[in-house]
């Protein structure tokens, strides 16, 4: 053997030696990463061998697997938002690791800001962000109510209980004269039109039915995150749309990684949560001879007619999603069932929904890409006759309420007094009501980018959202409905909304210089709206109705009556919105930021000589903590924020600047409206001051926001005074006078308890609002009252030196005891200022509890300070309907003083209530299993109650209730008349991956 050979011989057995020595040196350690809090995997977490640099990262199901030294004995675990864990190795092969959420510095959260995101701590305005682990749980149909009770200064009102129905939210107070002031809502940057494709309906003799949620065809499983923006120098972004504030709502997508199964199943049962008090039978015979009545009334039976409609209603809820992908290529596929019963007979909702969204990555250098969102729903509705401006006939509730208890509503399989006089039975008129409306809804997005380099990125957003509704309704000829009975009536309407965007952004995101970043985006926008739809209705033939063919009658609706039959149909003019906007944000040294931003929009709502309107804001922040001078154990961080900014509204119908028609026959239109060719936007200033802190090693963090609010130019349709020249129609002008909102946010969130075993969070937040009204030229009234004897009174007014919508009505002093008489100020001729329904607290409280696998989480959330006006104690349960063989309310039959029948039907502050609340609106308790087996990963399950308590001193159903009294498109608020009752729902469901 050479030289040569002998000592390469010499180099690979050392080699080899060594080599084996190394191996002999390291073992493999593999584990997996969960949520503490509800068992779910976390992908991309750090996991690091302590004291060292190497380490690796948990894959999209929370796994890892690393190759350690054997001599490592700890693993350093960590990840954005959660607090780092150190994990001994010594002996083993295999570590679960469940992360704790960390009380952490919240100023480093990233949050969704108009057109991009930021850190919270380079923000100035008022932000707020509500993730999924955060959200209401429970079985919703639409998102709004996720965040109910969750965000200072933010009121979500469930209108009435009726599965799907739509929702009052106000943003820092109340200052709509015209349309819902409802917030502008952004999906993955796609702006909504606000409106339902679910077609609206007068059923014949009973009422406007309420509107749907615009929301519907969400699946409240498919959101990660929901940011609510308050004050002008967030919300000027969006300009035109802003005035209510901007709610920005994030999708989730998918993550890079094995392909990964999500499923979710619940079911539920829901009954009233609280029940009017009427008499009951026996209370109503001591009525009729305590008031006199003939007791031929006194049928000798005993019966409760709410619960004779009412049901124990059940629910079911099903969602699975499938992800998968690389870093180049992600996707995300979901699928949704809810089936959901009203806790009235024959009400129902059933949703289908489906999405896919999808993420790619092009070009060798990854520097173009791709994102697709495609959004897809159908629900259907099986209405129950509910409404909100029923007669004297009244609407289902109402029948309910005054049906005599002493009367049987059925006999054998025969219903009572259907077909006879004037009293509805209940149960037969649930019988005789079919309303049934389906939506489909696609919203679709491409959205393709190029990042020319780390700090810069072009993106274009083109989106279409199209939604259409049919709704089919009819009422059976043998109802004793006046105009129904012996003829029987059918409905058919059609709607469709199209919304169409296309969105330019360049975003710059770079130091500029030595300790100065800049976060700026300028962007190009342009958005269409598109409205049109159709009706036609009619009464059965004379004679003999539409019969009895076991057929709907709106199957064969063109064989009812040619002289009652009505064709309708409309097409909104198109509006058209350009925008140019742009902004900037100037962070120096992490102390000080600078924000500013300028929106121009142009809409073709508006009058040609004010085409264009002009949003700035401007704001800036300084971080306090970060200052050498600042030295505190306590405090670890400190910000002051203030902003100024301007936002507009353009909530008003398309084509009311311009002369507008509609057709009233073969070649003949009417005017609708006068020209405007001054018509300008409504115009909202508001300047904002706040504090965010975090204190005790970050254990408590919070913040206090002070805003104030004018909202001017006010959009309202002026009428002619009469007497006016015939054919005078509205004017929509700008008024004078302002809408002012003031007041203080608190929000404080604490870790009370931090340990391996036993944790304890909570959370709560309080706005305390001030609203008034000023310099307006002329009183504007609203708040329409409903029922027999008391048709077209209005209970509302908009009016100097008042809060917006404050109940203007009669004095009542009591009754006079001789006669029973009520007695009114000044004898009922002069009207007063009796109660703002408007909350000036509104109170959000969260707490969790989590002992090992097991966590309680409570929610309350409450308003106070606000009045609502009782029309049904008013109108349906009122002492005359006794004398009528009605049934009253049992606080009218327990009144020290009896009431005389001859005490005239009349609004008054009698029927005004103090109408604050706490409600306990959500309670669950989650058990988290982890794995189990090798199949099942992230498995919980859990129960929770939804609208468990409510401590109030309203005497309806439920205090949170807003039904729709507007008067000519001037809305109302807190009225109470026969609403749909609210549920308390229990529901038990399952959670877990593959």
């Amino acid at each position: 053997m050479n030289l040569k050979k002998l000592v390469k011989s010499i180099f690979y057995a050392c080699f080899l030696l060594f080599s084996t020595a190394a191996l002999a040196q390291t073992k493999v350690v593999t584990g997996k990463v969960t949520d503490a809090k509800d068992g779910s995997a976390v992908p991309n977490v750090s996991v690091l061998v302590k004291g060292t640099k190497q380490g690796t990262q948990t894959a999209a199901d929370g796994t890892f697997k690393l190759t350690v030294a054997q001599n490592a004995t700890t693993l350093t675990i960590s990840s954005i938002g959660f607090a780092t864990q150190e994990v001994s190795i010594v002996g083993k092969s295999s570590v679960d690791v469940a992360l704790k959420a960390a009380a952490s510095d919240q100023l480093e959260d990233i949050v969704v800001i108009g057109y991009g995101t930021a850190r919270k701590k380079d923000l100035t305005g008022a932000t707020a962000t509500v993730s999924e682990k955060n959200f209401n749980k429970g079985i919703f149909t639409a998102p709004d109510q996720l965040i109910q009770g969750k965000v200072a200064g933010v009121q979500v009102i469930a209108n009435g209980g009726q599965p799907g129905s739509a929702n009052t939210i106000k943003i820092r107070g109340n200052s709509a004269v015209t349309g819902t002031g409802a917030p502008l809502y952004v999906i993955d940057g796609v702006a909504l039109d606000g409106r339902s494709a679910r077609p609206g309906l007068n059923a014949q003799n009973l009422g406007n039915t309420p509107a749907g949620n615009p929301l519907n065809f969400l699946n409240p499983s498919d959101i990660a995150s929901m940011d609510v923006l308050k004050d002008a120098a967030a919300t000027a972004i969006y300009g035109s749309r802003a005035a209510y504030g901007v709610v920005l709502i994030t999708t989730k997508r998918g993550q890079s990684g094995q392909p990964k199964i999500d499923f979710g199943g619940s079911a539920g049962v829901s009954s009233i949560a609280k029940k009017i008090k009427v008499l009951n039978a026996d209370q109503f015979k001591q009525a009729l001879t305590y008031y006199g009545v003939s007791s031929t009334n006194n049928y000798g039976g005993n019966v409760d007619a709410l619960d004779a409609i009412l049901r124990s209603a059940t629910t079911q809820s099903y969602n699975a999603a499938f992800s998968a992908g690389t870093e180049n290529a992600k996707y995300r596929l979901s699928t949704s069932v809810l089936d959901q019963q009203g806790i009235v007979r024959k009400n129902d909702f059933k949703k289908y929904s489906a999405s896919l969204s999808a993420n790619f990555k092009m070009l060798d250098s990854k520097k173009l890409g791709l994102d697709f969102n495609i959004i897809t729903s159908q629900y259907i509705e099986n209405n129950a006759p509910v409404t909100n401006n029923a007669g004297a006939a009244g609407s289902l509730i109402g029948q309910a309420l005054q049906w005599n208890p002493t009367l049987a509503l059925k006999i054998g399989d025969s219903l009572v007094n259907v077909g006879g006089n004037s009293i509805i039975n209940p149960l037969g008129m649930s019988e005789a009501y079919n309303d049934n409306s389906k939506v489909t809804s696609v919203l679709a997005s491409l959205s393709p980018y190029y990042k020319f380099n780390s700090w810069l990125e072009y993106r274009m957003l083109y989106s279409i959202n199209y939604s259409t509704g049919i709704r089919r309704a009819s009422i059976q000829q043998k109802i004793n409905l006046a105009d129904v009975v012996g003829k029987g009536w059918a409905s058919v309407g059609n709607s469709e909304l199209i919304t169409s965007q296309i969105t330019h952004t360049l975003n710059f995101n770079k130091a500029v210089a030595k300790d100065l970043n800049l976060n700026a985006v300028v962007g190009y926008e342009y958005l269409k709206y598109q409205n049109k739809g159709s009706s036609q209705s009619g009464f059965g033939p004379a004679g003999g109705g539409f019969g009895n063919y076991g057929l709907d009658y709106t199957n064969y609706l063109q064989f009812s009556d040619p002289g009652s039959r009505g064709i309708s149909s409309y097409i909104d003019p198109s509006s058209e919105i350009q925008s140019f906007f742009a902004r900037a944000i100037f962070s120096y040294k992490g102390k000080y930021t600078l924000s500013a931003t300028m929106r121009a929009d142009g809409s073709s709502k508006f009058g040609v000589n004010n085409r264009y309107g002009y949003f700035p804001s401007i704001s800036g922040a300084w971080n306090v903590s970060k200052e050498n001078f600042f030295k505190s154990n306590l405090i670890n961080d400190l910000r002051v924020r203030a902003s100024w900014g301007k936002t507009g509204n353009q909530e008003f119908p398309a084509g009311s600047a311009q002369a507008k028609y509609s057709f009233t026959g073969p070649g003949a239109v009417n005017q609708v409206n006068n020209p405007n060719p001054d018509l300008k936007w409504q115009s909202d200033v508001q300047y904002n001051f706040g504090i965010d802190f975090s204190i005790l090693k970050n254990k408590i963090f919070g913040s206090i926001e002070y805003f104030n609010k004018t909202t001017t130019d006010l959009l309202y349709p002026t009428i002619p005074i009469q007497p006016a020249p015939p054919g005078s129609v509205a004017t929509w002008k700008n008024l004078d006078g302002q809408v002012i909102n003031k007041g203080f946010e608190v929000s404080l969130n604490a870790a009370i308890i931090r340990s391996n075993d036993f944790n304890w969070d909570f959370g709560i937040n309080a706005s305390f609002i001030d609203n008034k009204v000023q310099n307006l030229s002329a009183i504007i009234p609203t708040g329409e009252l409903s029922g027999q004897g008391i048709t077209g009174t209005y209970s509302q007014t908009i009016r100097n030196g008042a809060p917006i919508n404050s109940f203007f009505t009669k004095h009542f002093e009591g009754f006079d005891k001789a006669t029973g008489l009520a007695i009114y100020t000044e004898d009922g001729y002069t009207r007063y200022l009796l109660g703002n329904p408007n909350p000036t607290t509104i109170l959000g409280i969260t707490t969790s509890v989590s002992y090992k696998k097991l966590t309680a989480t409570l929610n309350f959330n409450g308003s106070f300070g606000q009045k609502i006006y009782n029309n049904t104690l008013n109108n349906v349960i009122n002492v005359g309907s006794i004398n009528g063989g009605r049934n009253i309310a049992l606080s009218v039959f327990q009144d020290p003083i009896k009431e005389s029948f001859a005490n005239p039907v009349t609004a008054s502050d009698r029927f005004i209530e103090n109408g604050g609340y706490l409600k306990l609106a959500n309670l669950t308790l989650n058990y988290n299993l982890g794995a189990v087996g090798k199949v099942f990963k992230a498995a919980n399950v859990y129960v929770n109650g939804q609208n468990l308590l409510i401590f109030t001193k309203f005497t309806g159903f439920d205090p949170e209730v807003n039904v729709d009294k507007n008067v000519n498109g001037v809305p109302s608020v807190g009225i109470e008349y026969t609403p749909y009752p609210s549920a308390r729902t229990f529901t038990f469901g399952v959670n877990f991956s593959l």
